[in-house]
This record gives structure tokens, C-alpha cells and sequence, in this order.
């Protein structure tokens, strides 16, 4: 049935590849997005594109007009994003035939992550693969019709003439079969699991483990055989794993995975901070985009990998990550900007991180050039079109040793080389999308609480006082959570994991500072956050979708960020324990029931719900 309904809706896709009619004038709007407090939005204020922001008012256009939407979502700093707005958003043509014939939406993912997966479940599953940006076409009802990621300007502009004919052709039968194809999607509410046995957790567990190793690179480490991301969530859990077992294949893996992510190109060696994601399976050559979520879970990863492996080494990984942070992503107001952009003022991928040979020459001593050659491999011809991207071929002591130099004196000239090109490296352009979202902030309060209590932690403690600071006097407006602000005001809707990180990241402040006062709004946010996003069928992400988007679900799985459910559900349960608050206890617990043949058959999309099962399980 559902395989069916599936065929079903792909076969109508596959039908729009036909001969287009022609366009008829229909009545446009403005674009709305100029001047918008979300860079990724205002970037496209001057398309001419009529782009018109997510609200109740499209779905109300678009059913009173009788027009497909078309919703196209992105970030600031992704690339093909980009690339997109480039090759067709900004294009005469594309914009004449979107204006006629669509209802034109732009979202920014990080502004609506609850839209943003909700349509991204979509295209993953009527697709088989999903990414940014992320273009769907929706009925005037808000059923996805069609989903697709990038596409070349003429395929875009072949698309949008057959789905217009397809649609003025048939609209009543596109508009059922959505439906019914988002009924199959949504399918049924999840009933309830049998009681939690003594033994599950652990037993997840074991199964998460063996699926990370076959799922595993022995070769280069990580996950995956082309792009390789990550994974924060699965790497923490696989350490609280280890620290129960300590397999030494395990081991093995961990050390593998994070020595690659540290001294490859996944790592700016030159400024700090990890690049989302490599697009090899070697960690070579990497998205340019710097995310705040990436670097505060890998911050942490590396503080908890230092302990539970006895690698010293990761301490300072960790450290560089938070440095970079504070320096670079740290506003006056205390909070952290979003991102930082795949390309530079120029419009080149990678160009603000990237050297030519020449420029290196120019700016260093001999002794200088002849050690990164060394340390960084710069022998061979650059791997980008723009320059070397500095990967460590070895450690600075190996460099020293095969110069013949004394290990102080290669740090001295290391030193003297650094502050030179990041002294050029400033007077480039990097474009940064300065939002300051609650739930990523919080995720930083929390590993700035974890880097405070180091030696010589001090900073970290002081920044992490300016992070609560800002969530508590800003975001929180004594009634509800903001998921940002503008200069107009509230800027999006906070949503699960707006509450459920920024909780935890302020119960973690309290218990270090010892605030009783943040103790009670951190449990205030945990109860609005299980009175606004959970209910019989489940989990939701948002409060407030606009779209038929169905039941909760029992679990929510994991990528680049931990599962707002499974922090949450921690946070709840610390807070219970603190309170003595027995039903917040027995909430945790009916919640914890739903789920387990999602954990039986893929404990690895689960990491964080696995270690939380282990540890509230006997």
C-alpha cells in the first residue's frame, strides 16, 4: 500500500517532462524580503523574483488565486544556495515565469527548522536523497506536490513550464493525489512499546555500537563513502559507550575519527574552527561553511574525548575550537552569530581560507615558507582553484625533526608565520549571518559550562555568563522563548529545540554558578516546552506549522544537531530529580516506552535517546 502510494507519487513527478503552455498574466506581488532582518532573506530582497515571506497569508494567496506555492528554502552560508540565487533566482526569465504562474515563498531553514524538516522528510522520501536548497512545490491546501534540491537554470525553467501545464491541466486530481500520498507519508500515531525491561538501554547500546562500526570508514574514520559530516551526536554516545565497554575496536574508531577531523581539511588550522562537512571521503576538501552548532558540539566532543581516551591533545582541540568561537563568532550583546559563508566577498568558494603560492612567498621569511611546506604539504599543486587549503601532513615536532631545527625554535617561527597570514587573512572579506538563534546559543552555554570548569577556564565561565545573559534578558520575554530577534521584533518562532537546548544550557550554567533563580526559569522552559510540543501521538517540532503536517512522533532522529527530544527528556529528568517532581518523572518515563523497534532496527539514527535509555534504565 504505502509502496504504491509512493510509486504514485513519483510517477507524477516523472509526467511533468512534457511540452509547456503558454504563460498567462496573472496579477504579481512585490518581493517582500529587502531589507530583511535574516541575511539569507535580505540577499534575496533584491531579486526579481516576487519572494514572499512564510506566513498564513501565502497559503490564503495561493487558495484564493488557485496557484501552486512554490517554497524554496536555504541558508546563508550554503553554497549552492548561492549558486541558485545566481544562475535562476536572479534571472529575467525565471523570475517572469514565477511571478506569473507561482506563489513564490523563501525560508530560511534556520528560522523554521520545523518547516524545513517537515519538507526535507518529504523530498528524502519521494526522492531518495535531500539537501539545500531545498525547492518544493506545494497545492493551494499546503500538500508538497514535487521536491527537488538544486537544479541548472534551463531544467529549472523546463520544470516550472510542465508543472504549470500539468496543473492547469489537472489541478483537482494533483491536489487529491498530494493529499493522499501526504496521508501515506504521515501514516498512523505510534502506540505505546511494552513497559522499559532491565537490559534495554545497554542493549541499544551494543547495537548502536556495532552499527557505527560497520557503518564506519576504518580507513579514513567517520561515517559515510563520499561526503563525510561529523556526526557530533553519534561520536558523543559512542564515547559514553566506550567509557561503559571499553572495546578497543571502538577505541580505535574514535581515535581514528577525531585525529582525521583535527588535522585535515574538515579543520581551519590557520584561524580555528571545523567547516560543516568534507565533500570526500578523506576529509580533504570541505563546504567552507563555519557553523556555530558544528563547533560547540565538536568543542565539546573533543573535552569529553580528551577524558574518557587520555588524550591530552584533544584538550587543546577543544580549546582552539571555543577560542575561535569567542574571537570570531562572539557578539557585544554576549550571544554567537549563526555562520559563517562557503564563499568570500568575492563570490569564491573557499577564497577567504585559501592561498596561492605566491601570496605565501610574498608574505613570509624562507625559514617560514620551508616550514609549512613541510607541515602543511605545499610541494604539490594547490588542490583548489584558489589557492592551497593548509591540512597538517604532520605534527610540528615531525616538522622540526626533518628540518633539522630544535622543536622551540620551529614553535617560534610557526608562530611568527600564523600571525602573518592571519594578518592578510583579515583584510579579506567573509560574509556572516549574524543571527543570534536561542537554541544554538544554548548548545554553546553548554560547552562553555563544560570548558569552564578546565584550568585556566576563567574565559570560558565569563562567556558563558554573556550567553545567559543574552538568552535570559533577551529571548525571554517572561512568557514565551523567542527563537530571535530583529530589529523589528521577534524574528521566527522558537520551537522544540529552541526550549529543550537552551534549558539544558541554563541548568548547566545554574549548577555551576549555583543561580537558583536560573534553576527555576530552566525548569519553567522545560515545563512550557512539554506543554507546547509534545501530546498523545508524540513530538512536534513547532507549535505553529500552517501546514497539514499530522501526528508527534515517538522519536526524532539525528544529524548534525542531538534530537530536541532526547535533551529535553535529560533535562526533564535532572530537573525532576532536583524538584522531587514526580509526574515530570512519570512523563519521562511513558515517554521513554514509544519508539523501541525504531531503536531495535537503527540504534545509530537515535544516539542520544540510546545513551539517555542507558542511563535512566537499571
Amino acid at each position: 500500500m504505502i509502496k504504491d502510494s509512493m510509486r504514485y507519487l513519483l510517477s507524477l513527478l516523472y509526467s511533468l517532462w512534457l511540452v509547456g503552455l503558454p504563460m498567462v498574466s496573472v496579477p504579481v506581488w512585490a518581493n517582500q524580503l529587502a531589507g530583511h532582518d535574516s541575511p539569507y532573506l535580505a540577499m534575496h530582497g533584491q531579486d526579481p523574483v516576487n519572494w514572499q515571506d512564510w506566513s498564513a497569508d501565502v497559503l490564503e494567496q495561493a487558495q484564493q488565486q488557485h496557484k501552486l506555492l512554490f517554497v524554496s528554502i536555504g541558508y546563508f552560508s550554503c553554497h549552492w544556495c548561492h549558486v541558485m540565487q545566481r544562475e535562476s533566482y536572479s534571472d529575467p526569465q525565471v523570475a517572469k515565469i514565477l511571478n506569473a504562474q507561482f506563489i513564490s515563498v523563501k525560508v530560511d531553514r534556520e528560522l523554521n527548522p520545523a518547516l524545513d524538516a517537515y519538507l526535507i522528510d518529504f523530498v528524502q522520501r519521494t526522492r531518495g536523497s535531500a539537501g539545500w536548497p531545498l525547492n518544493v512545490f506545494l497545492t493551494p491546501e499546503g500538500h508538497p506536490l514535487v521536491g527537488m534540491t538544486y537544479l541548472p537554470k534551463e531544467r529549472f525553467i523546463t520544470l516550472l513550464r510542465e508543472l504549470q501545464q500539468q496543473w492547469g491541466q489537472a489541478p483537482g486530481y494533483l491536489s487529491q493525489a498530494a493529499a493522499q500520498a501526504a496521508a501515506v507519508l504521515r501514516g498512523e500515531p505510534a502506540k505505546p512499546d511494552p513497559l522499559l525491561k532491565p537490559g534495554d538501554g545497554r542493549r541499544y547500546e551494543t547495537i548502536l555500537v556495532q552499527q557505527a562500526l560497520q557503518l564506519g570508514d576504518g580507513m579514513e574514520g567517520g561515517f559515510g563513502e563520499q561526503t563525510k559530516f561529523p556526526m557530533a551526536p553519534q561520536l558523543d554516545s559512542l564515547l559514553s559507550a566506550f567509557q561503559r565497554n571499553p572495546i578497543p575496536q571502538l577505541k580505535h574508531f574514535l581515535q581514528l575519527t577525531l585525529d582525521q577531523m583535527a588535522s585535515q581539511g574538515l579543520r581551519d588550522h590557520l584561524g580555528g574552527g571545523f567547516f560543516r562537512y568534507t565533500t570526500d571521503p578523506g576529509w580533504q576538501t570541505p563546504h567552507f561553511e563555519k557553523m556555530l552548532y558544528d563547533n560547540a558540539l565538536l568543542a565539546s566532543v573533543y573535552l569529553r574525548a580528551a577524558k574518557i581516551l587520555g588524550r591530552a591533545d584533544y584538550q587543546q582541540v577543544a580549546r582552539e575550537t571555543l577560542d575561535f568561537m569567542l574571537d570570531n563568532m562572539r557578539t557585544p550583546q554576549g550571544a554567537f552569530v549563526a555562520s559563517f559563508s562557503a564563499v568570500d566577498g568575492a563570490g569564491v568558494e573557499g577564497g577567504y581560507y585559501l592561498w596561492e603560492t605566491s601570496t605565501l612567498l610574498d608574505v613570509l621569511t624562507r625559514d617560514e615558507y620551508r616550514l609549512l611546506e613541510v607541515l602543511w604539504d605545499l610541494q604539490d599543486a594547490p588542490a583548489f582553484e584558489a589557492g592551497h587549503l593548509p591540512r597538517l601532513q604532520m605534527s610540528l615536532e615531525e616538522a622540526a625533526a626533518q628540518l633539522q631545527i630544535a622543536i622551540p625554535v620551529a614553535q617560534q617561527v610557526y608562530r611568527s608565520a600564523r600571525k602573518k597570514l592571519l594578518a592578510v587573512r583579515a583584510r579579506r572579506e567573509l560574509p556572516v549571518d549574524d543571527k543570534l538563534l536561542a537554541s544554538w546559543n544554548g548548545l554553546v552555554l553548554s560547552a562553555l559550562v563544560q570548558a569552564a570548569q578546565l584550568p585556566e577556564g576563567e574565559k570560558y565561565r565569563q562567556a558563558a555568563q554573556g550567553v545567559r545573559d543574552y538568552l535570559v534578558d533577551t529571548l525571554w520575554d517572561g512568557q514565551r522563548l523567542w527563537r530571535a530577534k530583529g530589529r523589528r521584533g521577534e524574528l521566527g518562532r522558537a520551537g522544540l529545540e529552541d526550549y529543550a537546548f537552551t534549558a539544558q544550557g541554563l541548568l548547566d550554567w545554574a549548577l555551576l554558578s549555583g543561580n537558583q533563580a536560573d534553576v527555576r526559569l530552566a525548569t519553567r522552559w522545560v515545563s512550557d516546552a512539554w506543554r507546547r510540543f509534545h501530546d498523545e501521538t508524540g513530538w512536534l517540532l513547532s507549535d505553529q506549522t500552517l501546514l497539514p503536517s499530522g501526528f508527534g512522533v515517538p522519536l526524532l532522529d539525528e544529524g548534525a544537531l542531538p534530537s530536541p527530544a532526547s535533551v529535553l527528556l535529560r533535562v526533564s529528568q535532572q530537573v525532576a530529580l532536583r524538584s522531587k517532581d514526580k509526574m515530570l518523572r512519570a512523563r519521562v518515563n511513558k515517554a521513554l516506552t514509544v519508539g523501541h523497534a525504531q531503536l531495535q532496527e537503527v540504534a545509530f539514527d537515535y544516539p542520544s535517546q540510546v545513551t539517555l535509555l542507558v542511563e535512566l534504565s537499571p
